[in-house]
């Protein structure tokens, strides 16, 4: 498989408070694993910047010009309790806009088969009109936007299996039918949405998992709710919000997934893409915040892109978890 990944050191500039989860460290852990010797055939590039069109397509013009107006010369600006900017949170949440649009043009144009963008902030909890959840600009329903504006794709899906809902998503996408959201989340969490009653259009297929739910409560949520509904689908893209805070040493959830199931979800979303939009897949970057967790899940989850197949197991990445 011919996979692409979009990186940008304007990631390691969005400084958030001390003790803050998402914090510059979490890049660091996933830069290393990706820059080992595992992944010597990855095809890397530098995020372009995002452009304002692209984001007005998901977002209203107040939400830019808030984002845009809060940001700081110095110190910190709060948008919410969690949500910080510092000086460089605007290039950084502009890089993963830029890189999630620019991993649409690289699908389509067959320049690759999919795409891993590796920046940070997150996105999904950025709703169409607010900053929330230590996310600004929401990267997959814009690239889902794009998708659709620049290449006429009729179905853009959304899947993601980060430990909280993506709220944002769901909100951006609500009355759209042409797009789907499919979520597997704990619940009762933050941010408190992602109940099964809430369908939008018919688009929106949430799976909420309780607290201590491991790889069977998972993979049976996958295999029962969103892999059938995204099949009925028929997307011409999938998008993943690919959150590794579902995993089992994860600090902010209680799940206990482990990097075999992301390896094995990814694989499987590979398999509808490819029955549906000749393998046309995109993977951002959301949650995941214990360190160790964080790198071996994203490590494996690329080398799922790159392989497109499962003959490899976490012993693959115990040596360079060792360095981190």
């Amino acid at each position: 498989m011919s996979t692409l990944l979009f990186t940008h050191s304007s990631s390691l500039r969005h400084v958030t408070p001390q003790g803050h989860p998402e914090r510059i460290d979490r890049i660091k852990v996933v830069n290393q694993i990706l820059g080992s010797e595992h992944f010597k055939d990855l095809v890397r590039r530098e995020a372009p910047l995002g452009r304002d069109e692209d984001i007005l397509r998901a977002h209203a013009y107040e939400h830019l010009e808030r984002v845009r107006a809060m940001s700081p010369t110095e110190g910190f600006e709060y948008l919410d309790p969690d949500t910080a900017m510092s000086p460089g949170t605007l290039e950084a949440a502009l890089r993963g806009v830029g890189a999630a649009t620019a991993g649409v043009d690289a699908v389509f144009r067959g320049e690759a088969d999919n795409v891993f963008c590796a920046l940070r902030p997150p996105g999904h909890h950025a709703e169409t009109r607010r900053a929330m959840g230590f996310c600004f600009f929401n990267q997959a329903a814009i690239a889902a936007q794009y998708a659709r504006a620049r290449y006429d794709a009729e179905r853009v899906a959304v899947v993601d299996f980060d430990v909280h809902h993506g709220n944002g998503t769901q909100d951006i996408f609500w009355s759209e039918p042409d797009l789907f959201y499919g979520s597997t989340h704990q619940m009762p969490l933050y941010p408190g949405t992602g109940a099964v009653q809430e369908t939008g259009a018919g688009n929106i297929f949430n799976a909420p998992l309780r607290a201590g739910d491991g790889s069977e409560q998972f993979r049976e949520a996958m295999n029962s709710v969103i892999l059938p509904a995204l099949d009925s689908f028929g997307p011409d893209l999938v998008i993943i919000s690919a959150g590794f805070d579902a995993h089992h040493r994860d600090p902010l959830g209680s799940l206990q997934l482990t990097e075999e199931d992301f390896a094995w979800v990814t694989l499987k979303l590979m398999e509808a893409a490819e029955i549906h939009c000749g393998g046309r897949v995109v993977s951002v970057l959301e949650g995941g915040y214990d360190l160790q967790g964080l790198a071996a899940s994203a490590g494996i989850h690329v080398q799922a892109l790159m392989r497109g197949n499962a003959d490899f197991a976490q012993g693959d990445f115990e040596e360079d978890e060792d360095e981190l």
